[in-house]
């Protein structure tokens, strides 16, 4: 299989492009790749071109040869809201849900959650957020970067206006309600996930308020960093592509 590169700039027939700097030390020092070598790129709008080196110094320069328009992202369009974890935790969910086709995460600090970002150190986060999930994009075959939002409080979240025709989920232990019981949804699905502590009795009040309706996942307690990931898996299963 041909390496995967993201773009960061609108890809046109035709055109030619220097590889941005992270991912031509990678053709270059990991893959060892040389001039006349085929790879794949893409600009996260849908759609991929296939593509060949031109030359490797002073920049990796690309010839754009094929374009291949089929999307790879499922109908389903999920977006995931993840308490914020600690660690490095959520680097292994965007990763994941990446890679099981959501199309957009909302991290959200709760009451509960351990960090706390603000400043410099949350842009160098969202920074590396999104990198995080373009390099599951280029290792995972999709070619739609899903939107990682900024990081907001949960009453700050659930201010937000619904989305028309929205399914609106939260995950809860305990809830007798399980996906398998349940309709496909005609429109697009929001999954609220607690941090490490869960969330604390008044915020899922007003979750409840707001439109979100319990579910859960058997009978075991799933931790914050399987959560999410359990159900988007079972909903694309169930619903999508897999």
């Amino acid at each position: 299989m041909n390496p995967r590169f993201y773009i960061p700039s609108i890809l046109a027939p035709g055109g030619s492009v220097d590889l941005p700097p992270e991912a031509a030390h990678h053709a270059d020092k990991v893959l060892r790749m040389k001039p006349d070598d085929t790879l794949r790129v893409f600009d996260g709008r849908g759609g991929e071109w296939s593509a060949h080196i031109v030359r490797m110094k002073p920049t990796v320069h690309v010839q754009l040869d094929v374009f291949e328009p089929a999307p790879k992202a499922p109908e389903l369009h999920v977006t995931l809201v993840q308490g914020l974890p600690a660690a490095d935790k959520m680097d292994w969910v965007l990763q994941k849900a990446v890679e099981l086709g959501v199309a957009a995460i909302q991290p959200v600090a709760a009451k509960r959650s351990v960090v706390r970002l603000s400043g410099d150190k949350l842009d160098r986060r969202q920074t590396h957020w999104r990198n995080v999930m373009i390099a599951a994009c280029e290792q995972c075959g999709t070619n739609q970067v899903p939107v990682i939002a900024p990081l907001l409080d949960l009453p700050q979240f659930m201010a937000q206006p619904r989305v028309e025709n929205e399914t609106r989920w939260i995950m809860l232990p305990g809830t007798a309600s399980r996906l398998r019981d349940l309709p496909r949804p005609t429109g697009p699905v929001t999954v609220l996930v607690g941090p490490e502590g869960g969330f604390e009795e008044a915020e899922v009040e007003i979750a409840l308020l707001s439109g979100f309706v319990p579910l859960g996942f058997g009978p075991r307690v799933l931790r914050t960093e399987t959560a999410g990931l359990a159900v988007l898996a079972a909903m694309m299963s169930q619903w999508g592509d897999c």
